[in-house]
């Protein structure tokens, strides 16, 4: 095992983990806090390995000093978390929860207390249920109600927060949730799916307008997991047409109206049968393209795609759960296979040269346009030995190794300026319950106790010196 190849970064570089509010919170009805989409999923029989839920998680809720704790003593220069938008808006619209928001100003406060930036995520997946009822994502109104919800938690937080982020992984909450069903609210409808992609940049957009009017100089972001689509031919003129037409629902989708102000013809012609897009009104793909102070990037493997032929079975070895449809809205003719390994415990390959290639195209494709690692992590099948610690070698090493990547990346130009790993705490894992353990801290769910797994450890030490050992 490496870890490391002495590598150092440029001072003042930023070094954070993550979490997300449903995934660790628990509290799922205390402090005035209403039901989001994933307590209705959750609960909802076979959607869920062994029926987990939400409910109690990492109690988070009661615990934060706690953790603020062990933020403190990793060294993290940030911590980046999601607010919850029930516990704000119990019901997604209206007067703000006070216990809400009182919870996440003392989350704010105890940070700085401890020397740790702030970076908030306004939506990691917890959509209030009523806005669900409404018609969700796929309809217009539920950027309007996230543009109040921005505003409130910009004038809560305030000057407090270092970079307000406004969606996490857009394509999740659209494709997994509204054309797959694997995630909540559990739809399969590809058109609503296309909605719903259109009105999450029309979110991102209203949001930051919303935080600027509160706080002017507020720094804004979007967290995007980016994919990295590889052809299993090369040479086939098919097969690089099916990384194309992925690459606009996974990525162009996103980059193109939040980062260029329009829609990719191409993505608009590969979906016409679906929908013809008439729910883009004028002047949205502008409210949409506003100003960024950084690209959040998520990364954790590669795709690897091919024409299916109509006649064979399809693979359909993306990485992401079976579930009602395929979250590749009109790309019927693609199939993905599966990459080569070695694998993490969820199944992902595990290719570091992904997230140099991955860097380095957003720094040629948008020059100047700062980035940092808002998630990077693994799962493997922790245990605890007998002498009480979690030896967790292979993830160490697959840190290291995509530390090394962003690096070679950074060597050749792209400009990033931090790493978040996911993530802080093992958690809930959305449809895999707490069967998959990402976390730098392992937590014993039954006894709710935290331990340090040796990568914890290891990140302390690699802070601390702000790059990699020899």
């Amino acid at each position: 095992m490496s870890t490391g190849t002495g590598r150092r970064f440029p001072d003042g570089f930023l070094w954070g983990s993550a979490t997300a509010s449903y995934q660790i919170e628990g509290a799922a009805k205390e402090g005035g806090r209403g039901p989001s989409i994933w307590d209705t999923f959750s609960h909802t029989p076979g959607k869920t390995l062994n029926g987990d839920t939400g409910d109690v998680a990492d109690d988070h809720y009661h615990r934060w000093q706690e953790d603020l704790g062990h933020i403190a003593d990793l060294g993290l220069g940030a911590y980046r978390f999601s607010t919850a938008w029930p516990r704000v808006q119990p019901g997604g619209r209206g007067p703000a929860n006070r216990e809400g928001l009182d919870f996440y100003s003392r989350l704010v406060d105890g940070l700085l207390e401890r020397g740790v930036k702030p970076v908030v995520t306004l939506y990691h997946w917890d959509l209030p249920q009523d806005l669900e009822d409404a018609g969700g994502w796929a309809t217009r109104d539920t950027a309007y109600r996230f543009a109040d919800y921005a505003e409130i938690m910009a004038g809560e937080l305030g000057d407090r927060v270092d970079l307000w982020t406004t969606l996490n992984e857009p394509w999740c909450s659209a494709y997994l949730g509204y054309a797959s069903g694997a995630h909540a609210p559990g739809r399969a409808e590809p058109a609503a799916a296309l909605a719903a992609v259109h009105h999450l940049n029309l979110a991102h957009g209203l949001g930051i307008q919303a935080v600027r009017s509160v706080l002017p100089s507020a720094r804004a972001s979007v967290t995007l997991n980016l994919h990295v689509i590889r052809p299993a031919d090369p040479s086939s003129s098919e097969d690089l047409d099916a990384v194309r037409r992925v690459d606009a629902l996974a990525n162009r989708a996103f980059t193109g109206p939040m980062l260029s102000g329009a829609y990719p013809a191409d993505l608009l012609d590969d979906t016409a049968h679906v929908t013809d897009w008439s729910f883009v009104r004028p002047g949205d793909t502008e409210i949409a393209h506003q100003p960024i102070d950084v690209l959040g990037v998520n990364y954790y493997s590669t795709g690897l795609v091919r024409r299916w032929d109509g006649v064979s079975p399809r693979s359909e070895d993306d990485g992401h759960d079976d579930a009602l449809g395929s979250p590749w809205v009109g790309a019927d003719d693609v199939e993905f296979v599966r990459p080569e390994g070695p694998y993490t415990a969820m199944g992902w390959n595990i290719d570091p040269s992904g997230l140099t290639e991955l860097l380095l195209r957003v720094h040629h494709e948008h020059p100047g346009l700062p980035m940092m690692i808002t998630e990077n992590g693994a799962a493997f099948a922790d245990t605890v030995s007998p002498d009480g610690a979690v030896h967790d070698p292979r993830r160490i090493d697959y840190i290291a190794r995509h530390l090394e990547a962003m690096g070679q990346a950074m060597d050749q130009g792209a400009d990033v300026r931090g790493y978040f790993a996911w993530s802080l705490l093992d958690n809930f894992e959305w449809s895999f319950g707490y069967d998959r353990r990402f976390g730098l801290i392992r937590v014993d769910y039954d006894t709710l106790e935290r331990t340090w797994k040796d990568s914890a450890h290891w990140y302390r030490d690699v802070i601390a010196r702000n790059g990699l050992d020899g």
